[in-house]
């Protein structure tokens, strides 16, 4: 049962002609002219799959959220091809979310964006837009590190072998093998290990909230250092103990607490800030 507290609306935008599936999330309460979160999600990710941590940041800083499926994802229209070009995470930020943000006339946002979203969110960021508040991601990659494709390839067997694709069936239903193989193929094509958007962060003013479980097992410490070395505006790093890539399930409490300070302080909303 959702928090009555909350108005939730199922919708859909459509982006070259294709649809995608959203879902906003707005508190009953909202100021006038408040920005909004957008949710990105993971390269296996979908709506379904951020539970109900949209609304428990909603609730902690008052403002309304976006959360959306890719491409291929979730309830979106399905892919037509895999694997994706190497420059798919550049599409997305350079082409897609911005209609996706037009297309709802968001023009005042924060990004949360988690792995592959990190990413995006970092090259959304990159390019200036002024209607961007501020960033956080988590276990965001930069560059492919070895251990990255030890896990992609670690992943492959748990779909062929495992029980990765009845869980996945789950939150994508039809679109179960093409967003498992529209990620996992495009990652272990040959060009793609020399993937990189470092050169991408100095143009990065805004502030972020960098976080990534020390135990992630697809990406070390060193994406968070280029992050924070790279970029040209303020930035926290947040290494979370005992956590792997998805800190705000497998470390909810204090990675919900960073994102709700962090945010508030950004948009002026601490002092109205409520525990997530």
């Amino acid at each position: 049962m959702r928090d009555p507290s909350f108005v939730v609306e199922d919708t859909a935008v459509a982006v070259d002609g294709r649809r995608l599936s959203v879902r906003r999330v707005t508190p009953s309460t909202v100021a006038p002219g408040a920005p909004t979160l957008v949710f990105l999600h993971e390269g296996l990710g979908s709506i379904g799959l951020w539970k109900d941590v949209p609304e428990a940041l909603c609730r902690a800083t008052g403002l309304p959220a976006v959360v959306y499926d890719r491409l291929g994802h979730g309830g979106s229209d399905p892919l037509r091809a895999w694997p994706r070009p190497v420059g798919y995470l550049e599409h997305e930020a350079e082409h897609v979310l911005p209609r996706v943000l037009d297309a709802l006339g968001l023009d005042r946002i924060v990004l949360v964006g988690h792995s592959d979203g990190g990413s995006i969110a970092l090259l959304y960021a990159a390019l200036r837009p002024a209607g961007l508040l501020g960033a956080v991601t988590e276990a965001a990659h930069v560059f492919v590190e070895p251990v990255t494709l030890a896990g992609i390839r670690a992943a492959r067997t748990a779909f062929l072998r495992g029980d990765l694709r009845a869980k996945l069936a789950r939150w994508h239903g039809r679109n179960t093998e093409g967003v498992f193989w529209g990620w996992n193929a495009t990652w272990l094509t040959a060009p793609f290990p020399g993937w990189c958007m470092t050169d991408r962060l100095p143009s990065i003013r805004c502030p972020l909230l960098v976080i990534q479980g020390e135990a992630d097992e697809y990406g070390t410490i060193a994406q968070v250092e280029a992050i924070v070395v790279g970029v040209c505006g303020p930035v926290t790093p947040f290494m979370v103990p005992d956590c792997g890539h998805v800190p705000h399930h497998q470390a909810r409490a204090p990675v919900l607490a960073a994102m709700a300070d962090t945010v508030g302080r950004w948009t002026g909303t601490a002092d109205a800030r409520r525990a997530p």
